[in-house]
């Protein structure tokens, strides 16, 4: 344990569940003040008292729905009315999908960009002005290694996830005066609920655990890794199993990775 986090007021979303909750009692061992956030207010809770055992300095429970845009401006005036700034945002919260992109509804490829990508930069320019006034500030972002790359039945993640790596890549290149940082944690497969919770073709829940996420690494080591990105600065970040090599395959040989993608298993 480090001193690194200790008092920084931290906001998380997704706090509710998988690598959110468990960045939660990572920070709260740190001696952290937190701002936990998700749609679920009994899981925020049950995640707030163990927070609190814990370490946590103090901690805060403020429900928002990613998808309602027009609701963050007011939360995020309501959090900083009670922490005064937020040292930290991590945005964790989100949604995947399993599904061909044929068999895709429009509705469904609208409803994860609202989440994953419109949700997510609803409440990051709601919150920079104060990061901007105190000339301080983190912004973390979890994306995915489907950020760097598309995979078969994933093509409106991989697509809110790409759409991610664009805007904070263009914001830290306008945010390059200032002392903000912002960083990009893309892991590979973890073993949380994210399957199981993801929508299928017609929006309804998988219902099903993949059987590369029960495999995963556990949210406990992705959210220790990711707090060693934080404390270290990065810029971006991935880490997994195998899927991580085919950042590095596209990169360097694109032609054999679309090869190799194609043969991934689509059920």
């Amino acid at each position: 344990m480090s001193d690194f986090f200790q008092n920084k007021r931290i906001w998380i979303t997704g706090a509710s569940s998988g690598i959110g909750e468990a960045l939660v009692y990572a920070c709260a061992e740190e001696g952290a003040h937190l701002v936990l956030s998700s749609r679920k207010e009994p899981e925020l809770r049950r995640v707030a008292t163990t927070a609190t055992e814990k370490g946590a300095a103090s901690v805060i429970v403020q429900p928002l729905d990613l998808a309602d845009h027009t609701s963050i401006p007011g939360i995020v005036s309501l959090v900083l009315q009670k922490t005064g700034k937020v040292d930290i945002l991590i945005n964790c919260g989100g949604i995947s999908q399993r599904e061909l992109a044929m068999d895709t509804t429009l509705e469904v490829d609208k409803k994860i960009m609202n989440i994953n990508y419109f949700g997510t930069v609803a409440l990051t320019k709601a919150l920079l002005p104060g990061m901007l006034t105190h000339q301080l500030g983190h912004i973390v972002t979890i994306t995915s290694v489907t950020g760097k790359y598309g995979t078969p039945m994933r093509s409106a993640y991989a697509a809110s996830k790409h759409a991610l790596h664009g805007f904070f890549d263009s914001l830290r290149a306008e945010l390059g005066h200032t002392p903000i940082r912002v960083t990009l944690v893309c892991p590979g497969f973890v073993r949380t609920n994210v399957s199981i919770n993801a929508l299928a073709g017609d929006g309804r829940p998988q219902g099903i655990m993949d059987e590369a996420t029960n495999k995963g690494m556990t949210p406990e080591e992705a959210a220790r890794r990711t707090l060693r990105a934080i404390r270290q600065g990065k810029e971006e970040v991935w880490f997994g199993g195998r899927e991580v090599v085919g950042i590095y395959l596209k990169r360097l040989f694109p032609a054999y990775f679309s090869k190799v993608i194609r043969r991934v298993k689509v059920t």
